[in-house]
């Protein structure tokens, strides 16, 4: 998958509130079946399984399977394209800001 496309499956992944909030718990935890996921929350267990699909599918999360329960945990590296992406936006806006200062101090002595 092409770095825009690991970038946009997160952001996509992350952008529904119920999913992030999936996220947030398993991030939170070392590892956690889909029954404590479900318990937690008011989400019917087929919807936190399509979450977590969508999760897994954008790298987030990945899943080890013990006998007749998956657990899931917050796969390491899983939200480092997005930081890449937002440091790069970060130091481009930083930029652009030091050479508005230096523009309206030229302006304005």
């Amino acid at each position: 998958m092409a770095d825009t496309e690991i970038i946009t499956a997160v952001m996509r992944a992350l952008a529904d509130p119920t999913r992030r909030a999936v996220f947030e718990r398993i991030a939170n935890s070392e590892e956690i079946t889909v029954v404590e996921l479900t318990r937690g929350s008011n989400v019917t267990q087929g919807a936190i399984s399509q979450h977590l699909k969508a999760l897994k599918k954008a790298g987030l999360v990945s899943e080890r399977p013990e006998g007749r329960n998956v657990y899931y945990r917050a796969h390491q590296g899983g939200l480092e394209p997005l930081a890449d992406w937002m440091n790069h936006y970060r130091v481009f806006w930083r930029e652009r800001f030091t050479d508005l200062r230096d523009l309206l101090k030229e302006i304005d002595p």
